[in-house]
């Protein structure tokens, strides 16, 4: 069976999106609507992919010359949809660390206005030591700043070269906390009053929200899928057919970059407040919650997590009693969100894997369940005890007794009943959590005490020393005795009250 690359034509556009992040959320979300885009409008342009860590994608991606096929797979109006689609929109993938004259060469180039990005919850951070001529720069806002600023050199500081950055990572604000860091390290590295003005007024940072549930590479289904397709791809990406990107800005790019003149789910807003509450506290919020107590319970996929008894109930009781509750807004209407999201769950054809969701869920839990937390006790003076417990169960899920770094991040390795997985996060946080666990305690319910109020009382991953609510510390600690003496199956069947059941 001939590649893809032998069997389908590249298209030759001018590169219009430099994309941060080859990974298979942005090639199955933001690359597939390009590709729609450039098929049904004037658009005419590609996506330049960079891959933001030292090892990645790139060497794939360009073997295949950008190309690659999505899978999509659903229930749409009713019916039962799938659907495998050659992407044309990606030229190729730069590597900013072993082609760092290349990928900075792009910064001149005329053709480039928006700018992508998906670096996790935590790439869009500071990072001390940063500096301008380092080949790249560590941090992706540093990598960002030092873009610029060769770009506003280049073109002499002319306004309409500024660019147009729509960051994909889910955290609140996100465009507003990228130009915050870029400009933190224009002063810092003295780059000058007329650069950072030309970043604030010639370049857009906008806030968007992205929702489209992405598995990745079917392994399982690869074989046959590639038989169907009628050729070989090693960069297959299934994903959901639900979409949705909100985009909010006070500038109007609706026709220069027509997302929505393709018939694409895409809402350009000047108040995207709602849309993010909503996805990131329902549907992020409940799979964060969910995901460290399930796999820890014998489970390895969402479907998985829908039809088992127990965690369903746990699902239920997080998300109907503590979540919504919770939150401001029409309740009845979030209640619909919450059901079509479950209904998307369950969807037979994605095979999400837990261990996937389980990236950074320390940052992912700051971002997506701490509101959550803090919102329920606000309202009802006491602590969500399904939320509180999915905190015992994810610093159960962190105990590894192997740590290893790799080369380009750390990894701690994990035992589910006796067969290991791995733990993957910020070096800082593997590092805190394995300083934790080396300490042997004299009796179960000591070592939950402690290792519970460390980790609560860390305000640089919380914002805040969360053992101010001590009935949430009594919480975590009790779950997590209780996940250490009968495991967290049983632990979980105390919880949702079906003790017994399987």
């Amino acid at each position: 069976m001939k590649a893809i690359h032998e069997t389908i034509e590249t298209v030759a556009r001018p590169e219009k999106i430099l994309q941060f992040g080859e990974g298979n959320f942005l090639r199955a979300f933001v690359d597939w609507m390009v590709d729609i885009t450039n098929e049904k409008t004037g658009f005419n342009g590609n996506v330049v992919m960079v891959q933001p860590l030292e090892r990645g994608m790139a060497e794939t991606i360009n073997a295949q010359k950008g190309l690659y096929t999505t899978v999509l797979r659903g229930v749409q109006d009713g019916k039962e949809v799938a659907e495998l689609r050659p992407i044309r929109s990606v030229s190729r993938c730069l590597n900013a660390y072993g082609g760092f004259d290349e990928y900075i060469k792009l910064a001149e180039s005329a053709d480039l206005r928006f700018v992508i990005s998906n670096t996790t919850e935590a790439g869009i951070a500071y990072a001390e030591g940063d500096r301008l001529d380092d080949r790249p720069q560590s941090s992706f806002p540093g990598k960002v700043t030092a873009f610029l600023y060769r770009r506003w050199k280049h073109f002499g500081g002319e306004a309409a070269k500024g660019l147009v950055f729509i960051p994909c990572e889910l955290i609140d604000k996100n465009g507003d906390k990228l130009r915050e860091i870029v400009l933190r390290y224009a002063g810092e590295w003295k780059l000058g009053a007329d650069f950072e003005r030309w970043v604030e007024t010639a370049c857009d940072f906008c806030n968007s929200l992205v929702d489209r549930i992405v598995p990745g590479y079917p392994k399982d289904e690869a074989a046959a899928l590639c038989e169907r397709a009628g050729y070989r791809d090693n960069l297959l990406v299934a994903a959901e057919i639900f979409h949705l990107w909100v985009i909010e800005t006070k500038r109007d790019y609706s026709s220069e970059f027509p997302l929505v003149g393709a018939g694409l789910n895409v809402v350009w807003t000047d108040d995207m407040s709602f849309y993010r509450t909503r996805k990131v506290r329902i549907l992020n919020g409940a799979h964060t919650m969910t995901v460290p107590a399930a796999f820890l319970s014998g489970l390895d996929t969402v479907e998985e997590c829908m039809k088992d008894p127990t965690v369903r109930s746990f699902l239920d009781k997080g998300l109907f009693e503590e979540i919504i509750p919770s939150m401001d807004g029409d309740v009845d209407a979030l209640k619909k969100y919450a059901a079509d999201v479950f209904e998307r769950f369950a969807n037979p054809w994605i095979r999400h894997l837990l261990l996937s969701i389980t990236l950074n869920s320390v940052s992912k839990f700051k971002t997506r369940d701490l509101p959550s937390v803090l919102g329920y006790i606000a309202k009802k003076g006491t602590v969500p005890p399904a939320i509180a417990f999915s905190v015992a169960a994810l610093i159960a899920f962190y105990e590894s007794a192997a740590p290893e770094r790799g080369p380009e991040n750390a990894e701690l390795t994990g035992a589910r009943n006796g067969e290991p997985y791995p733990i993957k996060d910020d070096l800082a946080v593997l590092e805190r959590f394995a300083g934790l666990y080396a300490v042997k305690d004299g009796d179960i319910k000591a070592r939950a005490r402690r290792i519970a109020r460390a980790v609560l009382s860390d305000s640089a991953w919380w914002g805040e020393d969360l053992t101010a609510h001590p009935a949430l510390e009594g919480a975590v600690s009790a779950g997590l005795e209780s996940i250490w003496t009968v495991g967290t199956r049983k632990a979980l069947e105390r919880l949702v009250g079906q003790t017994g059941k399987a």
